[in-house]
């Protein structure tokens, strides 16, 4: 494990969050913003088991939608810097944005872990502050090289590369099984 589960956690769902916008290889042919409606957000918290609060109301649930879409292009600005002092800006801005205070609890079948933000907050903040603390302990760690973007020609998604030699190239979208059979059949039209 490189970081805690809590932080590979929140770093995972940060990435998915942002490949909603539709950037992959699946969406080469057009832009697909997989985050469009209410019911959208409600499959990415149920899948990513975001606790807390929900906006209730039209006009609130389309506000925390908007909220969490507009997170997104922050996210991959910060994910994607090659300047330490720019990601950890940016971190910081999330934090004291989100009024960050850090501290341990255990729940839904979770052992110990982090949580800065009260279950209250609204949940484009939840998601902002989890992603920020990952980023902490990505930058603390001399890790931010595990920050990537597919390495497919045809795809943006971000990945954390997790593996222990940091040779993770591609993201879950099916781009590195793309790219072997692509290679294989080169080489084997080169062989003929």
């Amino acid at each position: 494990m490189v970081f805690a589960h809590d932080a590979e956690e929140a770093l995972l769902s940060a990435a998915a969050l942002v490949n909603t916008l539709g950037l992959g290889a699946e969406a080469a042919s057009e832009d697909t913003d997989r985050l469009e409606d209410p019911a959208d957000l409600d499959a990415f918290v149920a899948e990513w088991r975001f606790t807390g609060g929900r906006a209730s109301g039209t006009g609130a649930v389309e506000a925390e939608l908007a909220e969490v879409r507009a997170l997104r292009e922050e996210l991959r600005r910060l994910w994607t810097t090659e300047d330490d002092e720019e990601l950890v800006a940016g971190v910081n801005r999330l934090l004291a944005d989100g009024g960050a205070r850090p501290r341990l609890v255990r729940h839904d079948g979770w052992d110990w872990h982090l949580h800065a933000t009260e279950a209250e907050q609204p949940l484009g903040t939840r998601i902002a502050v989890e992603a920020a603390m990952a980023l902490v302990d990505v930058v603390r760690s001399g890790e931010t090289a595990r920050l990537k973007v597919c390495s497919a020609e045809d795809c943006d998604n971000l990945h954390v590369d997790l593996s222990k030699n940091r040779s993770r190239r591609y993201c879950d979208a099916g781009c590195g099984n793309r790219a072997n059979v692509a290679a294989y059949r080169a080489r084997q039209a080169a062989g003929e």
